[in-house]
C-alpha cells in the first residue's frame, strides 16, 4: 500500500498532474463561458443585420473556424507580449492569457454554428412572432429558446475544443509546472520523456471530464424536454 502511495505521489508531483487538472478546469470553464456569450451574440447579430461586406465577414469567420490553433496562439502571444497592444495586462504565461487565446479560437466556432442554425430557423420564428405582435426583444428571446438545442451543441463543441487544445496554450502559457501546465501539455511533456503510461492516464482523466460534462448537459436537457431517450 505504501508503495502504491509513493508511486502516485511521485507521478503527481513530478509533472504536476493535479495542478494540470486544476488549470485545465479553470481555463476551459472561463474560456467556454466567455466564448459562448460572444459567439451566440455575434452569430445571432450576423444573421439579423445586413451590412456592406457581410459575405466577407462570414467567410472570414468560417476561415477562423478551421484556423490552426498554433497560429491563433502566436497571434495572442504577440498581442499580449510586453511590447504588444495589451502588454500592460501582463497576461503572458498566465491562465488569463491562456483563456484569452482560447476565446479567440472558440468564439468563431460557436459564432459560425449559431449563425448557420439561425439562418434556417429565424425567418419562421420572426414570421410567427410578428403575427403574435411580439416586440423585437421578445422575438429575440423566442429565437434563442427555439434554438436552445443548437446553441447547446455549439457550446459543447466549443468546450471540447477548449480542453483538447495544445499549441495555443503552450505558446501563451509556457507549459509552466504547477502554474500554466494543462493536461494536454502535460501529456505532450510525458510523451517527450517517454512516460507513455502516465500520459495515457491523464488522457483517460481528460476523457472522463468531457464525459461528465456531456452527461450533465444531457441530463438537464432531458429534464427540460422530457425525452427519456435523449
Amino acid at each position: 500500500m505504501e508503495g502504491i502511495r509513493n508511486l502516485f505521489s511521485e507521478f503527481f508531483g513530478t509533472i504536476g498532474a493535479l495542478d494540470s487538472i486544476r488549470v485545465t478546469v479553470i481555463m476551459s470553464f472561463w474560456s467556454t463561458l466567455i466564448a459562448s456569450v460572444l459567439g451566440v451574440f455575434l452569430g445571432l447579430l450576423l444573421e439579423r443585420k445586413d451590412f456592406p461586406g457581410k459575405r466577407a465577414v462570414i467567410r472570414l469567420n468560417r476561415t477562423l473556424m478551421g484556423a490552426p490553433p498554433v497560429v491563433i496562439g502566436l497571434l495572442a502571444y504577440m498581442i499580449l507580449r510586453k511590447k504588444g497592444p495589451l502588454g500592460d495586462l501582463r497576461w503572458v504565461f498566465t491562465i488569463k492569457g491562456m483563456v484569452f487565446a482560447q476565446v479567440l479560437i472558440i468564439t468563431p466556432i460557436i459564432c459560425g454554428m449559431v449563425y448557420s442554425y439561425a439562418v434556417r430557423t429565424a425567418p419562421a420564428v420572426r414570421t410567427f412572432a410578428k403575427t403574435m405582435g411580439a416586440t423585437g426583444r421578445q422575438t429575440g428571446w423566442l429565437l434563442v429558446k427555439e434554438m436552445k438545442n443548437e446553441i447547446y451543441f455549439a457550446v459543447i463543441s466549443g468546450y471540447g475544443r477548449s480542453i483538447s487544445e495544445v499549441g495555443a496554450v503552450f505558446l501563451v502559457g509556457g507549459n509552466i509546472k504547477n502554474n500554466t501546465r494543462t493536461m494536454t501539455t502535460a501529456i505532450s511533456t510525458l510523451k517527450g520523456a517517454g512516460e507513455y503510461y502516465e500520459g495515457v492516464f491523464l488522457g483517460v482523466v481528460l476523457m472522463l471530464m468531457a464525459f461528465v460534462v456531456q452527461t450533465l448537459a444531457d441530463h438537464f436537457q432531458r429534464e427540460e424536454t422530457g425525452d427519456e431517450n435523449y
